[in-house]
């Protein structure tokens, strides 16, 4: 299968090459040239399969230049071994009525960027090796807090790769930052930028751009990919989780195959819910696609009035992975959105880069809202929503999961709809301890720093800290780079 840009000036021949090259030269995003629809006999098939099997048949579908064996064994690498502490990866839990909520934090970073990320190194080395390249891969990672420590976990020591993260100084958590800040691995760089995720972002993307940057790396021997969702190969394994859901969900009964499901997903750089929207095209019967954001509402505005604008101000909130201005993979959902439309893509694209903004035209907006409904929560209704889910059903969410469920619960007061619904939990409680702390116990928990925080909650809830957390603050710190936008470049240069 080839793959195409989204900005319609390069074309890939295989997926090996779309994701060892990660962006593309044009600036856009790779695409596979045709989406796959699975059979009722497929579905069938992976109805009785466990994770593993059902990822393997996925990835398939859009990596036919891989082997069987390559791909079992990026599967194996991905989902085997222990790395998740459930024995179905990715369990759908019954929270009562028709609400299910799909648990994407079982790995070993406790985020759903684990479910992508531990998958990415090995189809990325596959690649390299698939491709012939010769270099080191040098991945570079901007990060709002989850992807970064997720990259640095699974590229960990992975032979013929480098990996350097960048993420905001002051906008991640406590447990976020330890995270990236301690981690180990003789291959790892991590830096703080001076500003905000977009700042990161976009001096990450500039980076990619720089054609001298790319020869004087070269010259050290590295080709530059990514591990953020701009590359297709951190993209298909999200796929898989959404197909695997709706197989759960008529395995329980909850609904008989091919009826109607929501799905509800938090979401900042709109990736998460981009796979559930291919798995939807894919012919999972994915009713309508919840978009939930949180202060930083530049999504719901877009898929509400059509209009996209950056321009606004910026809001540190208590779901720091959610608060993104530039929503990166919306680009691929326009070019699905307009017949694959590459002339419209790259101008609106344009229009965002020299003005800050952009709208679709009626057509393009009509057809987003068929299959999108977005709202947002602020910080109280964040805080109000997890003390009335640990109230009712003594479950425990983070402050991004409440933010999807409090869309949720707007939905439907707003739509009167009763279709079973699934909401991506995106994150162990305890990577935002402090916040949900304060939610259960009050202006107290404030007073207590991050790790006091979880402990208090651990006692309150029963819930134990899980071992990638606990003790996190005994670890020694690794790294203390810290750069502004501008001069990323050189810190990467001057490191390597």
């Amino acid at each position: 299968m080839k793959y195409l840009s989204s900005r319609g000036k390069y074309t890939c021949d295989s997926a090996a090459m779309a994701i060892k090259m990660g962006l593309s030269p044009d600036g856009g995003l790779f695409v596979p040239e045709r989406i796959p629809v699975l059979t009722d006999e497929q579905l069938q098939f992976m109805a009785g399969k466990d994770y593993k099997e059902r990822a393997a048949l996925v990835l398939g579908e859009y990596l036919n230049d891989f082997s069987a064996p390559e791909i079992e064994s990026c599967v194996q690498a991905a989902y085997g071994g222990g790395k998740f502490d459930h024995p179905e990866v990715a369990p759908l839990h019954h929270l009562g009525d028709k609400l299910y909520v799909l648990e994407l934090w079982h790995g070993p970073t406790c985020a759903f960027k684990d479910m992508a990320l531990q998958m990415l190194p090995h189809l990325l080395t596959t690649s390299m090796v698939k491709t012939g390249e010769q270099n080191q891969v040098l991945i570079l990672v901007a990060t709002s807090g989850d992807t970064g420590k997720a990259a640095l976990e699974g590229f960990r020591d992975v032979n013929g790769t480098r990996i350097v993260v960048f993420f905001p100084e002051e906008g991640v958590s406590q447990v976020q930052k330890l995270q990236m800040l301690t981690q180990e691995g003789e291959n790892v760089l991590v830096a703080a930028v001076k500003g905000n995720f977009d700042d990161a972002q976009n001096g990450v993307k500039a980076i990619f751009s720089d054609l001298k940057m790319a020869e004087a790396l070269r010259t050290r021997g590295f080709e530059l990919s990514s591990a953020n969702s701009i590359n297709w190969g951190r993209l298909v394994p999200q796929i898989i989780y959404y197909i695997s859901a709706y197989l759960d969900a008529a395995r329980r009964g909850a609904i008989k195959p091919g009826e109607p499901v929501n799905v509800v997903v938090p979401t900042g750089n709109f990736g998460n819910i981009l796979a559930a929207f291919y798995a939807r095209c894919m012919g999972i019967n994915l009713k309508r696609l919840i978009c939930a954001s949180n202060a930083n509402n530049v999504l719901t505005e877009f898929i509400n009035t059509g209009t996209y604008d950056r321009s606004r101000q910026f809001h540190k909130t208590i779901s720091p992975s959610m608060d993104i201005l530039i929503s990166s993979n919306l680009e691929r959902l326009l070019f699905e959105m307009t017949g694959r439309d590459a002339g419209r893509v790259s101008a609106w694209m344009e229009r965002l880069k020299d003005l800050g903004r952009y709208t679709v035209e009626e057509d393009v907006r009509a057809k987003i809202k068929e299959i999108f409904w977005a709202d947002y929560a602020s910080d109280e209704e964040t805080r109000r929503t997890i003390a009335q889910i640990w109230e009712k059903y003594g479950y425990l969410i983070d402050t991004h999961t409440a933010v999807g469920v409090n869309v949720y619960q707007k939905y439907r007061e707003a739509a009167g709809d009763d279709t079973p619904v699934i909401i991506a939990s995106t994150a162990s409680p305890y990577k935002f301890g402090g916040s949900v702390s304060q939610a259960l116990i009050g202006d107290k928990a404030g007073q207590w720093s991050e790790f006091e925080a979880l402990q208090a909650l651990e006692k309150l809830t029963g819930v134990p800290i899980p071992p990638a957390i606990k003790g996190l603050e005994k670890k020694a710190v690794r790294f203390n780079l810290s750069t502004r936008q501008d001069q990323m470049g050189d810190i990467l240069l001057a490191n390597l």
